[in-house]
């Protein structure tokens, strides 16, 4: 499809990293300095990175270092930063209606985005769909609904899960306690499973009995000593867990916990706000496994940057009466502009680049669990990759001061990338990457993780 040049400034526009300054610049030091005098103190920063401004892959910082971007704003802008094609969308959209809230009135794109939406949904039956901002705001809305629906109120997630920070949100999540400590109650009723772990066992062993351990443990355990299943309004899981490591869940299990939802009448949900909109090489993570969830979540890539989330239901399931939940900002006209456009360059490119470039980068590093022995897993589809260091790849003692060195030392060599779980590495890029941008970030990475094993 043809890109629309228009008011886009490519002068960053270069496909690999350009250092011009020590890290972090004069600039940097100085805005990060004020940044931590101001702001608040909870932001977690992995480095220092002042960025200026993006293009595609690419990402200047104000001292004009360039950066090749495989966080992507933490898999956030999937056609990468400023795509000509959605900040025209945007412009067009900003000097026509900037807002108008769904929640009262009606507008055309709404329903657009709706009909899109509910068109990739997995599953013949008809769907409707509710907007939010934020992936967070996503889970506050399945939980409401499953509750709503089933007239229910116990909520079932898995450990090592991260479904938000709001107080509902942050009761499904099971990541780390820092982000619960100091909150006091949370919401009642929801209970944790365990995530099937093809790596390490379900319950640290057997990681080939991972699946029908985890299995085993909701329905002799949860279910027959804990919570009866009957009070059970929904089980949320994210197809690869995000914060958990880059994970994926094995499609066997992930199709019998379909069956043991619709058995009980549980809502099935799909926390897809990482893994969906195209970064596995296919619209949602479950389509690997051909799951179709009662309620769908997503958010982060579904708008390219710009704030927006949703859920996607069956229409039998989103029954809920006029004033049972909304939001003023959600669906604003300008995110649903920049969503149409991010769906469309999705649908016609992006997608399938993402398989492409996946199975690429996998290849690449085929070998490094035997050329690299603190490499002990390396795991994801498409574009969603996590590469777990181990202290020791016999008995899989988790590094993660060594995934810390490297993620900073990448930043030094011009590639951004963030951490995931406790010990592994994640590449997320935004899903126009090319190989030339796959090379080198498998040769950076490959790089440090050698100067990390000699210095051991």
């Amino acid at each position: 499809m043809q890109a629309i040049e228009k008011n886009i400034d490519t002068s960053i526009a270069a496909n690999l990293p350009h250092l011009i300054t020590s890290l972090p610049g004069p600039k940097a030091k100085a805005l990060v300095d004020q940044d931590h005098a101001i702001l608040s103190p909870s932001y977690t920063r992995d480095y220092p990175l002042a960025a200026k401004k993006g293009y595609g892959a690419m990402v200047e910082d104000v001292d004009g270092n360039r950066f090749l971007d495989f966080a992507a704003g933490i898999a956030v802008v999937s056609t990468g930063h400023c795509h000509p094609n959605v900040v025209h969308a945007i412009q067009k959209q900003a000097a026509e209606l900037i807002h108008m809230s769904g929640t009262d009135f009606y507008y055309p794109n709404l329903v657009e985005l709706a009909q899109k939406l509910a068109s990739i949904a997995p599953g013949a039956e008809a769907k409707r769909v509710y907007f939010g901002n934020s992936g967070a705001e996503g889970t506050e809305a399945a939980i409401k609904l499953a509750r709503y629906h089933t007239k229910r109120d116990k909520m079932i997630a898995f450990y090592s899960s991260f479904h938000g920070r709001t107080m509902g949100a942050l009761s499904m999540t099971a990541s780390r306690a820092v982000q619960r400590k100091g909150f006091g109650s949370l919401l009642g009723g929801v209970f944790h499973a365990h995530y099937p772990n093809t790596y390490r066992g379900t319950f640290g062993n057997n990681p080939e009995h991972a699946s029908a351990d985890a299995l085993d443990y909701i329905e002799n355990t949860l279910f027959k000593r804990i919570v009866d299943p009957e009070d059970v309004a929904g089980i949320i899981i994210e197809p690869i867990q995000g914060e958990g490591g880059y994970l994926p869940a094995p499609a066997d299990f992930l199709k019998a916990l379909q069956a043991i939802c619709r058995k009980h009448g549980i809502m099935l949900i799909a926390d897809e706000v990482q893994s969906g909109m195209g970064r596995t090489g296919k619209w949602w993570a479950g389509d690997h496994a051909g799951l179709e969830p009662d309620i769908i979540s997503t958010a982060k890539g579904i708008a390219s940057g710009m704030p927006l989330s949703a859920i996607i239901s069956r229409a039998s399931v989103m029954d809920w009466k006029p004033g049972a939940h909304a939001s003023t900002f959600g669906g604003n006209p300008v995110a649903i502009a920049a969503s149409l456009a991010t769906i469309d360059l999705l649908e016609h490119q992006y997608i399938e680049n993402a398989a492409k470039m996946g199975e690429h980068i996998f290849k690449l590093t085929a070998d490094w669990r035997e050329r690299h022995k603190i490499v002990g897993d390396i795991r994801g589809k498409g574009l969603m990759i996590g590469i777990e260091l181990v202290r020791d790849q016999k008995t899989k003692e988790r590094a993660p001061d060594l995934r810390n060195r490297i993620v900073e030392m990448a930043f030094h060599k011009g590639l951004l990338i963030l951490g995931a779980g406790e010990n592994a590495l994640r590449f997320c890029p935004p899903l126009l990457i090319d190989e030339e941008q796959a090379e080198f970030a498998v040769r950076t990475i490959d790089a440090c993780l050698t100067a990390v094993e000699k210095s051991m």
